[in-house]
This record gives structure tokens, C-alpha cells and sequence, in this order.
């Protein structure tokens, strides 16, 4: 016996659409610094942290999950094409937040895509400060 496929709420999918990328990036960002860290650190002797696998490691699955909450703001935006913005709540509320997330999602996506690219081509010299 099949069990019934299970959908994602609207709510869930407009506010993964409209904040996935956003916290997908700062994620990035901090983990990437701490592999930088890591690797300029003493525990590279023991541990080998190899920092260009780290960060296209973090550049794939940011990648995925922002390509993820995009996918997530374009149907909400599907959903409500119907509504406008200034439409009663919550069809309103979710066209509006589902075309600032297909947006802001691109922008993530290219600060994500351009940071991840920097740091694997242009591998920083470990040095004090």
C-alpha cells in the first residue's frame, strides 16, 4: 500500500522561498571562515583541512538549496498569480513575499556562486596579521 504524497504548506514554502537563500548564504559565509581558520591553524598539521574541497563543497550544497528556495518562491508565485499585492491577506501577503523572494533569491545566488569562486581561484597565503 502506497502512502499519499505529502505536500509542502504554502506557508512553509513562502517563507523557505523567502528566507532559505538568505540564510544559506550567511551559513557560507561563516562556515567558510572557519575553514579558513582551520586551515591556517594548528590543527591543520594533524587534521589536513584542504580548503579549496571545503568551499566547493559549501559552493554545491548552497547552490542546491538556494536553486531549492527559488523553486519554493516560484510556486507560491504560481499559486497566487492571481492575487496582487495589495489583495487581502494571506494570498496577498504571499504574492507579495513570493515575487521579493524570486528576486532576492537571484541576488543570493550570484553572492553565493561569485564568494565560493573567489576562494577556490585566488587560495589566501596563511599569514599573522
Amino acid at each position: 500500500m502506497n502512502a499519499p504524497a505529502r505536500r509542502f504548506t504554502p506557508e512553509f514554502l513562502q517563507w523557505f522561498g523567502l528566507f532559505g537563500a538568505a540564510l544559506t548564504w550567511s551559513t557560507q559565509l561563516v562556515l567558510g571562515f572557519g575553514v579558513a581558520v582551520a586551515r591556517c591553524g594548528a590543527a591543520n598539521a594533524v587534521l589536513g583541512v584542504d580548503l579549496r574541497s571545503w568551499q566547493l563543497s559549501l559552493l554545491g550544497v548552497g547552490v542546491v538549496l538556494v536553486l531549492l528556495a527559488e523553486a519554493a518562491a516560484l510556486e507560491t508565485l504560481w499559486e497566487t498569480r492571481a492575487a496582487h499585492y495589495d489583495d487581502a491577506a494571506p494570498d496577498g501577503r504571499r504574492h507579495f513575499f513570493a515575487v521579493a523572494a524570486v528576486l532576492g533569491n537571484l541576488l543570493f545566488l550570484v553572492a553565493i556562486v561569485l564568494g565560493g569562486i573567489a576562494v577556490v581561484v585566488h587560495e589566501p597565503p596563511c599569514q599573522p596579521a
